[in-house]
């Protein structure tokens, strides 16, 4: 056994070395918040980053778009058109929808 040990370098044998590598093994793998878990949570991070800036420009639009409800007759009828599919009693409405592209099968 002793000839074994005299095989392995001194630094090996070392009690910091040994310390140190068993703590850097414990915090990359085996601790609750190890390093692949760290770059999962930052990945999510980062989508949850994107999700909350494309909100923020969606309440952002929906905001200008009632400013302009507000204060501006012509844009509330517009909306009603668009949105409601409502017209004038002297107009008639005529609805395309487009067909699906077809699939190859």
């Amino acid at each position: 056994m002793n000839q074994f040990l005299s095989t392995i370098p001194p630094w090996i044998r070392n009690k910091y070395f040994i310390a140190t590598a068993i703590f850097i093994v414990i915090v990359l793998f085996l601790d609750k918040n190890d390093l692949f878990t760290q770059l999962e949570r930052k990945q999510e991070l980062r989508k949850l980053e994107k999700t909350k800036e494309y909100y923020s420009n969606q309440i952002e639009l929906e905001r200008k778009e009632l400013e302009s409800l507000k204060k501006n007759p012509a844009t509330i009828e517009k909306y009603a058109r668009e949105k409601y599919l409502m017209k004038k009693d002297n107009e008639d409405l005529f609805l395309i929808t487009e067909k699906p592209a077809a699939t190859k099968k």
